[in-house]
């Protein structure tokens, strides 16, 4: 089995999978709802830490297909080096050559807004100054510190433990 997280963003519900493959035939699911198969995954939103990867589905009827057209799963599941340091600590410090308020600041992380964990809030460094410095952290930004809870498109997804059985491993040999 491969350990995937996959999430559903239509429900903001994020599922640790087991699965036995990666699916390219379209499913009877799909096939009912009228879907298109599954595209191939994108590249991973980081190279260590934990990042997002999504695949694309699109809906081959005239009408609306029930379901979502986006899925994502994690990647890059290796630790980083201590050096990289933490994810969202470096898209603050991103924007060091910036001006604000006529001055530049050394920006660091702040992880304290309930209401909004997917913003970029970032304090300058020596002051009380907080700011937010972009809508959205990237994908694969964790949520709040010490947790695995991950942003996507802006949206903190939630983890969630199931198994997926593969019951007729046979039909997938070819």
């Amino acid at each position: 089995f491969q350990q995937l997280l996959e999430f559903n963003s239509g429900s903001q519900l994020a599922v640790l999978a087991f699965l036995c493959s990666s699916r390219t035939a379209r499913s009877e699911e799909d096939r009912d709802t009228l879907w298109d198969a599954w595209g191939s995954w994108s590249e991973c939103s980081r190279t260590c830490g934990g990042g997002a990867s999504y695949s694309l589905r699109r809906c081959l009827s005239s009408k609306t297909c029930e379901g979502q057209n986006i899925k994502y799963r994690t990647c890059s599941n290796v630790d980083c080096s201590p050096d990289v340091g933490d994810f969202r600590a470096q898209q603050c410090s991103a924007h060091a050559d910036v001006r604000y308020q006529d001055q530049y600041h050394e920006w660091l992380s702040v992880y304290n807004d309930p209401d909004n964990p997917c913003a970029l809030k970032c304090k300058a460094k020596g002051s009380g100054l907080v700011v937010e410095l972009a809508p959205k952290v990237l994908d694969g930004t964790r949520c709040y510190t010490e947790s695995l809870d991950m942003c996507i498109s802006g949206v903190c997804q939630v983890g969630e433990r199931i198994r997926e059985l593969c019951f007729h491993p046979l039909l997938h040999l070819s």
